[in-house]
């Protein structure tokens, strides 16, 4: 497992039968403060495991709207700082700028919030395009991927303390799969990842071991994903968001049963 994944920690672990303590050690997802700097201006501070941060840097600008092809990120790079945390510094092409000149004076995110540099409701709640890919996926394809995912999760496995985002295809096979301690972190690795790979999210499905938020639904409807899965429950707006672009919801997703709109 990456250093940069977790830590392994000592406890002391207590039993309620009256034994006495004993010498406990196990891995702990490692949480830090990300500064995101684009083309030399700070962006975000997002709270991530610094791990797969090359996807985090392109699946971020996608998500954010910076670029809409993956050539239009010209350069990644990542490292730790003495104060603590890390840097993750991203050329973009100058002309593919603007977005990011536009949005550059509200630079801090909290917590993997999804909402960087947004300035009003009316962005929050902006016009998102609809889905435009079809794809027939049975329940068994659902149900495939939502038990194959947990033997994919080594960081997951080895702390019970971070989220995955999972690529799938119809027939329900996992493609692509990563981890971080923040949902939104992700599932922007994964969309990351996939354009890395030149997966396109139209072409399949993805799984989220999270509750279904409406932004992690507008990161769905941008990347053109027509399914979405989530382990957890939708909130009221996430659920309208998906039926407003034409995006296929399914929530409380376990190895025998889910709701579907």
């Amino acid at each position: 497992m990456p250093t940069e994944a977790a830590q392994p920690r000592s406890f002391a672990e207590h039993f309620a039968d009256g034994r006495a303590p004993a010498a406990h050690q196990r891995l702990l997802a490692i949480e830090a403060p990300i500064a995101i700097e684009i083309n030399g201006l700070g962006y975000a501070v997002m709270m991530a495991t610094p791990a797969d941060l090359a996807d985090y840097a392109l699946g971020f600008c996608l998500s954010e709207q910076l670029i809409s092809a993956p050539a239009q990120l010209l350069s990644s790079q990542a490292g730790e700082v003495p104060a603590g945390g890390w840097m993750l510094r991203i050329q973009l092409a100058a002309d593919d700028a603007a977005p990011l000149m536009e949005r550059a004076r509200l630079r801090l995110a909290e917590g993997s919030c999804g909402l960087c540099g947004i300035e009003s409701l009316e962005q929050v709640l902006r016009p998102l395009p609809p889905v435009l890919a079809q794809i027939e996926v049975e329940d068994a394809a659902i149900f495939r991927a939502v038990a194959a995912l947990p033997d994919l999760q080594p960081l997951g496995r080895a702390t019970r303390a971070v989220h995955a985002a999972a690529f799938c295809t119809p027939d329900g096979e996992v493609r692509l799969v990563r981890e971080d301690v923040g949902r939104h972190n992700a599932l922007d690795k994964l969309l990351g990842a996939m354009a890395h790979a030149d997966l396109r999210a139209g072409e399949g499905f993805i799984v989220l071991t999270a509750r279904c938020s409406f932004e992690l639904v507008q990161k769905a409807v941008l990347a053109g994903c027509p399914l979405l899965v989530t382990i957890s429950a939708a909130s009221t707006l996430a659920a309208e968001q998906a039926a407003a672009h034409g995006l296929r919801l399914v929530s409380l997703a376990r190895a025998d049963s889910f709701l579907s709109d």
